[in-house]
């Protein structure tokens, strides 16, 4: 039945629809009885399409695939409203779906709007689609009627105090005979199954040619007997049986099994009670005990007899027994009568009586002659046992026998039922086929010889078997795998324990599914999914509420959440920091269908990355929004590129244009200049010469705001000579002191070992001068004000960390006020000419941009570290001359630089060019280097090497976890741990950040060689 395909069979319908022809339309065409339950399960208000009109009636009479490339080209099609109005059919490949009796249900088609013509591997992919759904549906169905047939059946036999058999139809197999049999015959059930005639054996001589005959009906046209027969107990005991026995047949009325109920009657038979004993038990047995005349009165009436029939002995005695008995069973008193007339004995028998509320019961009854002194029969006493329940349940065992065994073998499913010992009870046709057991086989007692075989045609015969024996050693595991078998074919195998309600143990069921096909499928489709995993493009898939159901491996990479972070999560509050512009392009994709476009998304890390977006609605079957694909590309690197050639083109075209301007700028101030002494000689009106004077200042200021631009665009080479940075300071200072406000606190570094530089002292003093104006304006109420210089030797190491720099001899010049600070994007703008934080009339914006024009012409570099509200430190390093012997003494010292003992330094940063160069200078001088690129590995590698590492030196600012948090961590673990802080924002800050964390030392980025290991040495030196 259609009822029982699952949700997530729906899914891999439209999946694989989507994978066959590029397009996710796939349709299940059902017959008209199916459509409720497809519109209740699904939710799916399918409309029925007339079939004159409609492809799934042809495709639904096919014994194979049934394809039109292209409707409108088929003369078939070509006029079809399917094909000319909505949906505007082009392409249809569909595949019948039929029962095992051939009977067609319905049809799996995939359909687009556009022709496509179908791939064999395609066409065989649908096929076996349809296949598996067919085979999905059958499989469900058998497998839950035959579990629940089993339960039943096992609780039954389980829990029965009569003896339930199961024998093959010519008596010589025992499949199945239940507990009750080593409680009753005091045998052991295992023997019973290896020597099945041992039942037979146990009967008394005297009673084995009756049972003899009552069994031969049975086997021949007789569909169910009774006897009684007397059996021999191991330990000389004698006990009474009634045998009840029932054919069992198979759907086509074949004659298979036989089967039976075994009831121990003993206590029934038993008549040497003594008379008190026997008083007491007749009173109050269970049974009812009735006594009559040979008129059928009533004589006696026992409290059983109340129980089963209703009637009181007030009520009964004295009465026609005829009361209790049905119209159309009367006959068999009066035939009782007449036997007991005659002194003939009368055989236990079942018949139907008739109770006081009216209702028919199933009675077994025993009749006995009342005889006088002189054995002349006077009386009846029947003994009767109410088996209504008795009799159901023969009839439930007998239809659940035959069922379960049609069941059993109706089942896509080989099938394998076998006892405690491991003794074949069942094994249907599907089990026979599947492992092309011969007639011999099969019919063959020993189960020895079958698993002989079919351990032969397993691939890993060894491994099979040893999976057998340990599921009979732990009896109630379940289990299920996949093996493989020498003819290429694949089996999934399970198996489950039968186990009663008190959890004894009495079997185990086996199942056997031809998984060939499916695995071909599967693989064919993970294929398919991996080729998906590859893009490089994040591809993620929504519901219309935004919640993603499908997260690729492009995904994983650009974005930092793994598929099981992912899954479920809303993408708008995922990876927005707007949710409005999530909402607002949702909308616009479900009304108009598609959207394109940029968008700034979050990565795990919190970093905001720029992607180009397309977004395509995906429709269900019945055209009605049911998700949204998204495919992402990471467009940021592109974006920042597009930016500094934008920012470059810019600041070149600025330059030129600058150029041209000062150039004449120049020509114009040039005559004024040069006429304003000629008319100061000229003139004696102090008004004239005072108004000359004003003129004779604007020009000079023009003039120097020539040279800026000048300076910006051309880079003014100027003269280069020795230059004694020292001397130039020494100016500044006085300058500085005479002009800057007294609230300004002025602190100057000049050692006296300086080394000289070539420049121009005119451009250099612009240099200092500019910084130390800007750092005054950058302190409105006042401030502090440092300027220093010193000699440093920039290695491979620093250059490593900075592309502007070049290994060698620098001087350094660092000028840091205590001012209001910068952000980082204002100081991504500091430099571009004309650009100025300062008031309207109150900077030119060219003093930045002119101080980075000439420190390039010098070949120098310039560094900045500023925070919001924590001042700016700018660093100029220009190269320095190697004439001095001051210098090479300098150089001597740095050589000898500190090294280590093995010790073992953990470099913790995500800039994978400083993390290789800082482990390349470890390891060059004596340590033992980890490394990790974010807090989070950091954490991960010092748990695990905790004993080992002596000093952790770590960046500050990282993805997924930072420096202060890893800190943090790290502390926890082990409170005494060394770590030496870095960044790139100035040492101040730093260390004020860190300093509550118990971390004493820092370094600021970028830091040489000499730097680090003199630092490493000196924390590892603290005791």
């Amino acid at each position: 039945m259609l009822d029982t395909l699952p949700e997530q069979a729906l899914d891999d319908l439209t999946e694989l629809a989507a994978q066959i022809c590029g397009t996710p339309i796939a349709l299940i065409s059902l017959v008209d009885e199916h459509r409720q339950w497809f519109k209740a399960k699904v939710g799916l208000d399918l409309t029925e399409t007339p079939r004159d009109i409609a492809f799934c009636a042809h495709a639904i009479h096919q014994r194979d695939l049934f394809i039109v490339p292209d409707a409108l080209k088929d003369e078939r099609f070509a006029d079809n409203p399917l094909v000319t109005g909505e949906p505007g059919v082009r392409f249809y490949a569909g595949a019948p779906l039929t029962n095992p009796d051939d009977a067609a249900l319905g049809a799996l088609c995939v359909i687009d709007r556009v022709p496509r013509v179908l791939t064999p591997a395609q066409e065989q992919a649908l096929r076996v689609l349809g296949r598996q759904v067919m085979s999905h549906l059958e499989l469900r169905r058998h497998t839950r009627d035959l579990i629940e047939s089993e339960c039943k059946f096992r609780m039954l036999a389980e829990n029965i105090t009569d003896v339930l058999w199961i024998t093959s139809s010519d008596l010589n197999q025992m499949h199945y005979v239940s507990p009750a049999y080593e409680q009753i015959w005091g045998r052991k059930a295992k023997d019973l199954y290896l020597h099945p005639h041992e039942w037979f054996d146990t009967i008394l001589l005297e009673d084995r040619t009756h049972v003899f005959e009552v069994f031969a009906k049975l086997m021949k046209d007789e569909s169910s007997v009774s006897v009684e027969y007397r059996i021999a107990r191991p330990d000389g005991t004698v006990r009474w049986i009634h045998d009840r026995g029932f054919q069992v047949r198979d759907a086509r009325g074949a004659l298979i099994r036989l089967s039976g109920i075994a009831s121990d009657i003993t206590d029934r038979k038993q008549g040497d009670i003594t008379g008190h004993r026997l008083g007491a038990i007749v009173e109050y047995s269970d049974d009812a005990i009735i006594g009559k005349n040979l008129d059928s009165i009533i004589t006696s009436w026992n409290k059983g007899a109340e129980k089963i029939f209703g009637y009181t002995a007030d009520e009964m005695v004295g009465n026609s027994i005829m009361r209790l008995i049905p119209t159309d069973r009367r006959d068999e008193e009066i035939q009782i009568l007449e036997k007991i007339r005659r002194g003939e004995s009368v055989e236990h028998f079942e018949t139907l009586r008739q109770t006081k509320d009216g209702r028919l019961i199933d009675i077994s009854v025993t009749a006995s002659p009342i005889k006088d002194a002189t054995g002349k029969p006077v009386g009846v006493s029947k003994v009767a046992r109410d088996i209504t329940g008795r009799k159901k349940t023969e009839e439930q065992l007998l239809w659940k026998t035959a069922f379960f065994e049609a069941q059993a073998n109706s089942a896509l499913d080989g099938i394998l039922i076998v006892d405690s010992n491991g003794k074949t009870i069942l094994q249907n046709q599907k089990m026979i086929d599947l492992w092309n057991f011969s007639p011999e086989l099969v019919d063959h007692a020993e189960d020895r010889l079958r698993i002989e075989w079919v351990t032969g045609q397993v691939r890993n015969s060894r491994k099979f078997t040893e999976k057998v024996a340990y599921l009979y050693a732990h009896p109630e595991e379940i289990s299920r795998d996949e093996i493989e078998l020498v003819d290429g074919r694949i089996f999934d195998r399970y198996s489950a324990p039968v186990l009663g309600q008190d959890r004894k143990y009495y079997g185990r069921i086996w199942s056997f599914r031809d998984i060939t096909d499916r695995k071909l499928a599967a693989d064919q489709i993970a294929e398919q999914a991996a080729f998906l995993n590859k893009a490089r493009d994040a591809i993620l898939v929504q519901d219309l509420e935004g919640k993603i159901i499908f997260w690729n491996n492009g995904a994983e990479r650009l974005y930092g959440w793994t598929r099981q972070e992912a899954m479920g999560r809303n993408a708008g509050e995922l990876l927005y920091l707007d949710t409005k512009k999530f909402k607002e392009i949702n909308e616009l994709t479900l009304s108009q269908g598609e959207w394109h476009g940029e968008l700034q998304h979050l990565a795990k890390d919190r970093r905001e990355i720029t992607i180009e977006a397309r977004w395509t609605l995906i429709r269900d079957n019945d055209g009605r929004p049911k998700s949204i694909l998204a495919i992402n590309t990471d467009v940021t690197e592109k974006k920042k590129i597009e930016a500094q050639f934008m920012r470059a083109q810019r600041m070149e075209s600025i330059g030129t244009l600058a150029g041209g301007i000062a150039h004449d700028l120049n020509n114009i101030l040039a005559p004024i200049m040069m006429s304003i002494d000629i008319l100061k000689t000229l003139s004696n009106d102090p008004q004239a010469k005072s108004i000359l004077e004003t003129i004779e200042v604007s020009s000079k200021r023009g003039a120097d705001i020539v040279r800026q631009v000048l300076s910006f665009a051309r880079g003014l080479e100027g003269e280069r000579i020795e230059v004694q940075p020292k001397h130039l300071l020494k100016d500044l200072e006085s300058i500085i002191k005479d002009t800057f406000p007294k609230d300004i606190r002025l602190q100057f570094s000049i050692p006296n070992d300086t080394w000289t530089i070539l420049g121009d002292p005119t451009q250099i003093h612009q240099i200092l001068l500019n910084l130390c104006v800007n750092a005054r304006d950058a302190m409105p109420n006042g401030g502090n004000l440092q300027v220093g210089v010193e000699n440093c030797v920039l290695d491979e190491q620093y250059a490593a960390m900075n592309i502007q720099a070049k290994a060698g001899r620098y001087l350094k010049i660092t000028v840091t006020d205590s001012g209001t600070g910068m952000s980082p994007e204002l100081i991504d703008k500091i430099f571009e000419p004309f650009f100025t934080t300062k008031e309207l009339n109150k900077g030119t914006g060219l003093g930045l941009s002119t101080v980075m024009a000439v420190v390039k012409s010098h070949g120098g570099m310039i560094n900045v570290y500023s925070e919001p509200g924590k001042g700016t430190t700018f660093k100029v390093y220009l190269p320095a001359m190697e004439t001095s012997s001051e210098g090479r003494k300098g150089l001597m010292e740095q050589a000898v630089l500190p090294r280590g003992s093995g010790e073992t330094i953990l470099v913790v940063d995500d800039e994978a060019s400083i993390l290789t160069i800082t482990s390349q200078t470890l390891q060059a001088f004596g340590y033992r280097v980890l490394t990790a690129i974010d807090g989070a590995d950091a954490i991960a590698v010092y748990a695990r090497n905790m004993t080992e590492i002596a000093v952790v030196l770590t960046d500050m600012m990282m993805p997924i976890m930072d420096g202060p948090a890893m800190i943090h961590a790290l502390t926890r673990i082990n409170p005494s741990v060394k770590i030496v802080a870095a960044s790139g924002l100035n040492a101040n800050g730093g260390v004020a950040k860190v300093s509550g964390m118990g971390v004493k030392h820092f370094l600021t980025k970028p830091y040489t060689a000499g730097t680090l290991l003199k630092t490493i040495r000196a924390i590892l030196a603290e005791t």
